[in-house]
Formats: structure tokens, sequence, C-alpha cells
């Protein structure tokens, strides 16, 4: 038996990642158990009895079987689905000082016990991760902010028009988007990251790496995983998102299921978003394609904004607004185009890091 929420129909391999988990998420975990597997060519479908349940797959065109996966994919585990949502929504805020003293509303409950390292901050992209270390999995945590636009809506509307424009480094015939790349590979984010990494570990040991992310902030987790493991050589890397867009075509999603096999994608039922963007048949290696679902109507934005009962966005929709108190400003480096990290020294003990938060905040 598999410890799922009662509200997931399918999981099943994807052209993006190793495994998604298609969910309502309306209702509280229960005991389900898994009734049939199927296999369409390299397609391989679980579905488990549930009143929502559907017509199945049907079986695939020739066009849409060029991916390549192992027949054990990661095993789902709710309770630290649960978990990393919170990461996945803690960092949307704008407040600096709470979330770099870990002090906020949202920084408490299943995620209280963690560590902050490195608080990065791209002003000009309008970027936003951190890392840290947790108690509760035992792991390095990377959460990267999804989209910070004015309207989700139009930020939605634009995912309709991206094409795959890049040829993804060292992978024949693998094409991603250029925005979702750059994003990860030539802001300020990635050395942050890969900083805030190697302090961890050196304190720390060599502890496992969990990254995790929203909506755009999903994509990014999945190049920077996928960085992990070929450039930065490490070995204990997952991956788990929540309402993340298509990132790359069939080649893109063969090597990165070979390359980062623990990989989960979390979609709510309706969620709009991961079915962007769009697949269009007369031009297969242009755009980006999932297998064939069930009859879903994927065509809501407030399930992109609400996982497992816990919002995904910040409090306000205000482009790159954020607040940073005095207290904070000593562990602040800047470079010349304002974009700045927030770093810890691993010796300064947590309760003067919570001291700070009394010194107030004010925008910037």
């Amino acid at each position: 038996q598999l410890l799922l929420p009662d509200s997931i129909i399918y999981l099943f391999f994807l052209d993006s990642f190793s495994w998604v988990s298609l969910n309502s998420l309306n209702t509280l975990p229960t005991t389900a158990s898994v009734s049939k597997t199927v296999r369409f060519g390299h397609l391989r479908l679980i579905a488990h009895r549930n009143r929502h349940s559907s017509t199945a797959v049907g079986a695939p065109k020739p066009w849409e079987l060029k991916i390549k996966h192992k027949d054990h994919g990661p095993v789902y585990n709710h309770t630290l689905a649960t978990i990393l949502v919170r990461y996945a929504s803690t960092v949307y805020l704008s407040d600096l000082t709470e979330l770099f003293t870990w002090t906020c509303s949202r920084c408490d409950g299943l995620i209280k016990d963690f560590e902050m390292i490195e608080l990065v901050v791209d002003i000009q992209h309008c970027l936003q991760a951190f890392v840290g270390v947790a108690q509760d999995p035992n792991a390095i945590i990377i959460a990267f902010r999804g989209t910070q636009e004015h309207s989700i809506q139009n930020w939605v509307e634009d995912l309709f028009w991206k094409q795959l424009d890049l040829d993804y480094p060292g992978m024949p015939d693998a094409m991603v988007h250029h925005g979702f790349f750059n994003a990860y590979h030539n802001t300020t984010i990635r050395p942050g990251i890969l900083n805030a990494i190697a302090r961890a570990k050196e304190f720390y040991g060599d502890i496992d790496i969990i990254v995790t992310g929203h909506s755009m902030g999903g994509a990014m987790a999945s190049f920077c995983a996928l960085d992990l493991r070929v450039n930065q050589k490490e070995r204990n890397v997952q991956v788990m998102t929540f309402g993340q867009p298509r990132i790359g075509n069939a080649a893109f999603a063969s090597y990165f299921s070979e390359l980062v096999p623990n990989t989960i994608r979390v979609t709510n039922e309706h969620d709009m978003v991961p079915h962007l963007p769009p697949y269009y048949t007369y031009f297969p290696q242009k755009t980006y394609h999932h297998f064939q679902e069930r009859s879903v109507s994927g065509n809501s934005i407030s399930d992109h904004l609400v996982y497992f009962g816990v919002e995904l966005m910040a409090k306000t929709w205000r482009r790159c607004r954020i607040v940073m108190g005095p207290g904070v400003v000593e562990y602040s480096r800047t470079d010349l185009g304002g974009n700045f990290v927030l770093s810890r020294d691993l010796a300064t003990p947590v309760l003067k890091l919570n001291a700070m938060s009394e010194a107030g905040a004010k925008p910037l």
C-alpha cells in the first residue's frame, strides 16, 4: 500500500520528469491501494480506485514515444510533500528580515527547525531563492520563488507563446526555453546557491540535497538539480516541484530522468500551468509535450495558487517589492546591479538571528 491523498488519480511518466502526481488536493491523506498498472510503450501508468477516475490513457502516437525511462520511478512521499510545499510558499515572502531570521508566520509548524544559510535576491530579474538545512528531513533545502508579476493571469498568458529555442549544453537534441534556463544559469541566483551548498556541506557533512519550488520556481529548481548532478557531481539530489510548467522536449526529458531520477512533479488537477507551454503536433521539436492525459480541464488559475491547502503566492502582487530591516543589513553583500545575498555565518547562534527581527523593518 502507498500513502497517498485520496484525490490522487494517476502517477505517470511525463516528458519533463520521471513522475507526476495529478491531484485535486482538497482532502486529507488516506491509505489507498494501487489497483492497476498499464504499460503503453515507454509509458507506465499507475491508477488506483477513486471516484474521480475516468478514461484511461490511449495508445501513444508514434511521435510521442521518444522518452526512455526506467521501470521504477521514485516513490511519492506525501509527508515530505506537505513539508516541501511550505518551503515553496515561504520563499515568496517579501519581508526579508522575517524570512532570513525565519520568524515569519509561514516559517512555523512543520518547517520551524530550519536553519537559513543564504537568501539570494536578484533585483534585476525579480528572482529569489534560499538555501538552508532542515532537521526533518535531514537535508539541505533549496527553494526557488515562483513568478512575481503584477498579474499571474498575464504571466500564464505569456506561457502560451513560449517555444523551445535553446539547445541544452552537452545533450544532443535536447531543447529548453531560454527564459527558464537563464533564470537559473545566467543570474546571480546560481553562484549564490552553489556557494551556500558548499558552506553547508563543509559544516554539516555530506547530507542530501532537496530542491523545490512552485510555478517558475519549479522550473528553476529542475535546472538547479540537473546542474548539481552534472556539473557539481552531487550524488544525492532530490527534486519535488509544485505546479511547474513544462521545461523541455522529449530528448531533454530522457536525459533528465536518467540523471535526476529522484524527481517528483506535483500538479493540481485543474491547474493550467503544468499544461503550458502547449504542444503543437506540427512542430514537435519546438514545443513541449506531456503524454496524453485523462480528461481533465487544466483551466484553473486558483488551482495553481493553492496546494495541500498552502498558499503559493506573495502577499501582494507588487513586482519585486522587498522589505528589509537594519538588523540584517550587516549580513548582506550587494553587487553593482543592486542584487544581493544575505549570508549567515554558520557559527552564529539562532537566538541572535531571532533577536534581529525585533529591530523593525522598512520597505526598500
